[in-house]
């Protein structure tokens, strides 16, 4: 047996996704190979402090209201200083070097963790690190910047239209009603996990609508209602990406909510593979490596359709950090496709690996 890989594990965060990331962050270790892996579990709390974790990770139990966070204590605050071959650890309440970390999974949802800003700091510090690089993980957290991209790309696309804090009273609720029809769908831009999304039928819904958006974001879309089947794959891989056999979810709520994603194991029926016809199938695969390649992603994603009555296949969004609960989907899809749970901990931790040793090949001045 060689070198332990000195894996650091980083999640919390400081955005509303901040209890599916302990959770994921849960799933993840249980799965590590100890005898491959040196973990090293660093959390940030809701203020963005960052901690090392030596203790077990809170479980979330199925119905649980009270979801588990991160809270580090005083004596473990650490943070990250750039050295030479990459970033160390250091404890701040002794100045305790601790270390550098081979490689850093942010299993980090939402703004200040999926949307490129930890990325651009790791890349900084010349610490590979896996999932999406600094554009990929911006355009694909941004859904207005997102859907633009894929629309210029002729990938097929919703009707949406997009509202800031500055242009709201100019974006009233009969303009969008009569562009994009009832009912609609008002969602923060850069935030997932349905947190912050409403679903609206009239004039008051709205603007109540936006106000709970706007809780969470300057910017909000409003997308049109697609009627039809809720169809996902996984993608896994860099430059020559594979996808996994599609999967559907079946939502027992009015939409797929946060708690019906993460908490409610009954919150909706995930059928692994959908029950599609090969020729669906193969679209939904190609678009979802097509979309994966348009928005610059690298190492890991998941790509969720509509499947309408009309046999359309409509993108809705990207994931790059999917979700890696127990009730996720994304594992799931590569667990149907032949690639165990361990596995495909392995293959991004080993892809994080692989382009940080292609980018330091490039030349950074003449």
């Amino acid at each position: 047996m060689g070198k332990k890989i000195r894996l650091g594990v980083l999640f919390g965060g400081r955005s509303a996704e901040h209890e599916v990331s302990v959770q994921s962050a849960r799933n993840i270790v249980d799965a590590l190979d100890k005898d491959k892996y040196e973990i090293v579990l660093i959390g940030i709390d809701k203020q963005g402090r960052w901690a090392l974790n030596d203790g077990a990770l809170p479980l979330l139990e199925s119905g649980d209201a009270g979801l588990p966070s991160f809270e580090g204590r005083e004596d473990q605050r650490v943070t990250l200083v750039s050295e030479s071959g990459g970033g160390e650890l250091v404890r701040t309440s002794d100045n305790a070097h601790l270390g550098t970390v081979d490689v850093v999974f942010p299993i980090l949802h939402g703004p200040y963790g999926e949307d490129g800003t930890v990325q651009g700091m790791l890349k900084l510090f010349d610490v590979p690190y896996v999932g999406g690089g600094v554009l990929g993980s911006a355009v694909g957290m941004d859904k207005d910047v997102m859907k633009r991209l894929l629309r210029d790309a002729g990938i097929p696309i919703g009707d949406f239209r997009c509202v800031y804090t500055h242009t709201r009273d100019r974006v009233g609720f009969e303009s969008v009603a009569n562009d994009l029809g009832l009912p609609l769908f008002v969602k923060p831009a850069n935030l997932g996990s349905s947190v912050g999304i409403s679903k609206v039928a009239n004039a008051e819904e709205y603007e109540a609508a936006l106000d709970e958006a706007f809780r969470y974001d300057t910017k909000v879309v409003v997308e049109a209602n697609i009627p039809g089947r809720e169809i996902e794959c996984a993608v896994l891989g860099n430059e020559s990406p594979i996808v996994s056999v599609p999967g559907e979810v079946i939502p027992h709520h009015e939409f797929y909510s946060y708690e019906a994603k993460y908490i409610d194991e009954q919150g909706a029926g995930l059928e692994i593979p959908a029950d599609l016809t090969e020729e669906q199938a193969q679209r939904a695969r190609d678009l979802a490596i097509e979309t994966f390649q348009v928005l610059c992603c690298e190492g890991m994603a998941r790509v969720d359709f509509f499947l309408t009555p009309d046999d359309r296949i409509v993108l809705n969004e990207i994931n790059t950090i999917p979700g890696f609960t127990r009730i996720s989907m994304y594992p799931k899809l590569f667990e149907a496709s032949g690639i165990p749970y361990s596995v495909l901990i392995d293959r991004v931790v080993q892809l994080a690996i692989d382009r940080h040793e292609r980018d330091v090949k490039l030349k950074t001045s003449r």
